[in-house]
């Protein structure tokens, strides 16, 4: 069926997987970003204690995925926040700010006990639009 390829989406600079999974995916108009950790291209956790600080690297992350597949923060339909500590969201909610402007997603936010990377107290995953 046309515009229902799938493709996958590895960008040069970002960390390698830590598991079987990519940057992200398209499959017809959307775009399934995978969850974007805080951490440079080896791996190393960026931002420290500072949760704003990790929110505004794993959105950096994020942006290079999304101009990879042709895509914007405005075109962001959903995202999922898992945050280590709750009471976060509103340094979160500064930086996403940010990056998103006056385009709000859907957004859900989950509490979780741990994230993949020591220290890393945020992730976040989103779903976009993409035109045609």
């Amino acid at each position: 069926m046309p515009g229902r390829e799938r493709e996958e989406f590895r960008v040069e600079g970002l960390n390698e997987p830590i598991s079987h999974y990519t940057d992200a995916v398209r499959f017809g108009d959307l775009l399934f970003v995978s969850g974007i950790a805080p951490v440079d291209e080896n791996l190393n956790l960026v931002g420290g204690d500072d949760v704003g600080a990790q929110t505004r690297r794993l959105f950096e992350n994020m942006d290079r995925i999304l101009q990879a597949a042709g895509a914007s923060f405005t075109d962001i339909l959903k995202v999922t926040v898992y945050l280590t500590d709750v009471d976060d969201r509103h340094a979160v909610d500064v930086v996403r700010r940010e990056f998103f402007g006056d385009t709000r997603p859907a957004s859900t936010l989950i509490g979780i006990a741990e994230l993949a990377v020591p220290g890393m107290k945020v992730e976040i995953d989103a779903v976009a639009g993409l035109r045609g």
